[in-house]
């Protein structure tokens, strides 16, 4: 005899959880359960509450600031568990009103009808990663906006240095200025120390970043995508750990479409309208691509650094890397005799790049099996 289904909604929030039954079948109940605390005994006495009937259960939640604890949970526990991508959810038009209630036994509804899309779900050791690469990030924003407020503050009193900046010979420039007010060098000297203290930070961290790999399963794939023109350690090892493990997708449309660099669409009866990018999926993964991609306006070389990268990688990657930079190098120029904007050109060379960086990670899984 075959088990009855309940899905389970659940509108998860820092301190409490919404909770929403709903029974299989069209006609099926659908039902507030409560709230209960967002706690691990407290999901516990609702799964073994919810299941002593015997029915299958099958829950879901938004992906949000609460992690995947619950999902984990949820999974060593014996029951299926998605974790939904926020944006893909969808919504009535003209609906105004929104409780966790109502989230909850919407959440229930949609997974009963199948129409949720779960996101992928790293494990803890992937996470971990994702976590170093996300504070290197962080360590670089906040490096930049420490420089910026430094030559905000230089250019105030009309100070301006027109040589390439955050060299030696503009660090010994700093040290040359002459102000009229003695607390103008304190304030000088501070945004100094800023800027070296982030500069330490995001090199400890990538440090750190370069260490990880050897530990981690994912890390032969950030070795073979150096081989890579404009993929050095820092963006290799951010576009794996955001994307996780890219052979899931089953061919590299597929990746690009997850990476927002496809055209998006406007299209009715007989008339077809295509617009800019559609910035879906992962935001610092596509960042990664598109700078890597401004590598290819020069011509196809290897550089010193880029033949200390490709040292230990298997020739098949190589060569995959070398058709790689041959092609979009010649795209490169092509698209801009064309007369398009330097922007649409690099975007339209970072979509190919995903291609090849999907075919590399599909190599490596290949020959690990």
């Amino acid at each position: 005899m075959e088990k009855l289904i309940t899905y389970v909604g659940l509108d998860v929030h820092k301190e409490t959880i919404a909770v929403a039954l709903a029974d299989e079948g069209k006609r099926g109940d659908v039902r507030e359960h409560g709230t209960i605390a967002n706690t691990a005994a407290a999901l516990t006495k609702l799964v073994n509450k919810l299941a002593k009937d015997g029915r299958e259960l099958k829950f879901c939640y938004e992906a949000g600031p609460c992690g995947y604890g619950i999902q984990r949970q949820l999974s060593v526990a014996g029951h299926e568990c998605i974790v939904v991508a926020p944006s893909l959810i969808p919504i009535k038009a003209g609906d105004r009103i929104k409780t966790d209630r109502r989230d909850a036994i919407n959440l229930a509804k949609l997974h009963r009808a199948g129409e949720l899309t779960p996101v992928w779900i790293p494990d803890q050791a992937h996470e971990a990663v994702r976590d170093l690469v996300r504070a290197r990030l962080a360590a670089v924003r906040s490096l930049r906006q420490a420089r910026q407020q430094l030559s905000g503050f230089l250019l105030r009193h009309s100070l301006h240095y027109s040589r390439p900046a955050w060299t030696l010979m503009h660090r010994r420039w700093l040290a040359e200025l002459r102000f009229k007010q003695p607390v103008h060098y304190l304030v000088l000297e501070d945004c100094l120390a800023v800027i070296e203290a982030a500069t330490a930070r995001r090199d400890r961290l990538e440090a750190h970043i370069r260490a990880a790999l050897a530990d981690w399963s994912l890390g032969p794939v950030v070795r073979a995508l150096q081989a890579l023109r404009g993929v050095a350690l820092v963006a290799a090892a951010t576009l794996v750990a955001e994307l996780g493990d890219m052979t899931r997708f089953t061919n590299p449309r597929q990746l690009m479409a997850y990476l927002g660099l496809v055209p998006s669409e406007h299209s009715s009866g007989g008339k077809r309208r295509q617009g800019g990018i559609t910035k879906a999926g992962n935001g610092a993964a596509r960042r990664m691509l598109i700078e890597a991609a401004w590598t290819y306006r020069f011509p196809a070389r290897i550089s010193r650094d880029l033949l200390l990268r490709q040292e230990g990688v298997s020739g098949p990657i190589r060569e995959t890397a070398w058709k790689a930079q041959t092609r979009l190098c010649g795209r490169y120029r092509k698209l801009s005799h064309t007369g398009k904007s330097a922007k649409i050109v690099t975007t339209a060379i970072a979509r190919e790049l995903s291609g090849f960086v999907w075919a590399i990670a599909k190599h490596v899984e290949a020959a690990a099996a």
